[in-house]
């Protein structure tokens, strides 16, 4: 990395203007983790997005299909456009946290930061829209439902999210909060940084039966047992140690009562992998192994794969460029390359199979506690570090100020 860009004017007081915005971004975190909403339809959360941007001199549009936000600003000059995006929907999850705004819906939390996302992007709207004149170009501001699943990013690409500016989107940025890194801290790597996913269920079926006379039946539930062990075994055998796979079966159902064999089992789970090559490798071996293990104990097997998100891939100098901004703006000790991808998954995959960009992650640990002990993203007792914001919404600004130079 380097810190040339330390002296840049256009990064000049970019964490004070942040800071300044603070009130702003914290009301609006607070409003939307309050009303979570899951899914590709978030009318609430729209509207509170679409509220914050009230006499901002934007170029909006709504989804057609789902509850999308779409914002185009246009610069002092004309040239390309970038885009940043905020993702917006929440987990079907009960919150557990003693925070004073803790969601008021049953059943739903922001425990991925997606409400973070949302108000740190509609602040460096803000931002950017007091500096539009030094811009050479249009910042397209890309506020998401659906990313937990719902695949929300290709449907609005399908909707035309890269047409909305005048220009072609060159460049692309997401930022995603952890509580897993030091509060500030911003994180990014060349290259695959997430995993795809996949999902799958397997349907055993045998012959049920009395639980007193095996010999009489055909039980599904010894075969789905090899099958666990025998694909845990195909990853570290059929797959190199240098390409990252993980194949959990989460779920395993079978029977009703202690005194019957029931007819079939079925197991689920998910796999991961960062690499298009090894995703296709690995969803052709759990058959395989699957059916073989199925004839053994004298069982069929039944198969249903659902596609996941793709791999996300950062594009290698947009990722080089993202770090050199992180530590002009914030400083080098709020900085650091990410030595490792994680495998969990994200829609943001289908954007950067269009345009170069990159993901880059926020840390954002709670105070009081370390990284290492923090319950993570996802867990119903998850808490962000709200002083961390003003940092993800000077490296959006930054970014945007960057490209459109």
């Amino acid at each position: 990395m380097t810190t040339s860009l330390t002296d840049d004017p256009r990064f000049t007081g970019l964490r004070e203007a942040a800071h300044a915005l603070q009130p702003n971004t914290v009301a609006l975190r607070r409003l939307l983790h309050r009303h979570p909403e899951q899914g590709l339809a978030l009318p609430r959360t729209q509207r509170a997005v679409l509220d914050a941007l009230a006499g901002l001199d934007l170029r909006i549009t709504t989804g057609r299909e789902l509850g999308s936000v779409v914002a185009v600003l246009d610069g002092g000059k004309p040239g390309p456009a970038v885009l940043l995006r905020g993702d917006m929907d929440a987990l079907p999850l009960q919150e557990d946290t003693d925070l004073a705004f803790a969601s008021e819906v049953d059943g739903t939390m922001h425990a991925c930061g997606h409400d973070t996302h949302t108000a740190m992007l509609a602040s460096a709207a803000r931002l950017l829209h007091e500096r539009r004149a030094e811009l050479a170009g249009q910042v397209v501001f890309m506020f998401q439902p659906g990313e937990e699943g719902h695949h929300g990013a290709r449907f609005m690409l399908e909707e035309g999210l890269l047409e909305a500016a005048d220009a072609p989107v060159e460049k692309a940025l997401a930022l995603h909060i952890t509580s897993k890194e030091e509060s500030g801290v911003l994180r990014c790597r060349r290259g695959p940084i997430m995993a795809s996913a996949n999902m799958f269920t397997i349907t055993v079926t045998g012959r049920g039966g009395h639980a007193s006379m095996p010999s009489d039946a055909c039980d599904p539930v010894p075969a789905a047992a090899a099958m666990v062990g025998a694909l845990q075994t195909a990853v570290t055998r059929r797959i190199s140690v240098f390409e990252p796979a993980v194949l959990t079966i989460a779920r395993i159902t079978a029977g009703t009562t202690s005194n019957i064999i029931p007819e079939t089992a079925e197991l689920e789970g998910t796999l991961r992998a960062l690499s298009e090559e090894t995703r296709k490798t690995m969803l052709e071996e759990i058959r395989r192994v699957c059916e073989h293990v199925g004839a053994a104990h004298g069982c069929t097997v039944a198969f249903d794969f659902t596609p996941g998100y793709p791999v996300t891939v950062n594009d290698d100098d947009v990722a080089d460029r993202v770090l050199d901004l992180s530590s002009a703006v914030l400083g080098p000790k709020h900085t650091s390359v990410m030595p490792n991808p994680i495998m969990g998954a994200e829609d943001w995959s289908y954007v950067l199979q269009r345009v170069p960009g990159a993901m880059a992650f926020l840390g954002a640990c709670a105070p009081g506690t370390t990284p290492a002990d923090a319950a993570p993203n996802h867990s119903n007792r998850v808490v962000f570090d709200e002083a961390a914001f003003p940092n993800g919404v000077a490296v959006y600004a930054a970014f945007a100020l960057d490209a459109l130079r």
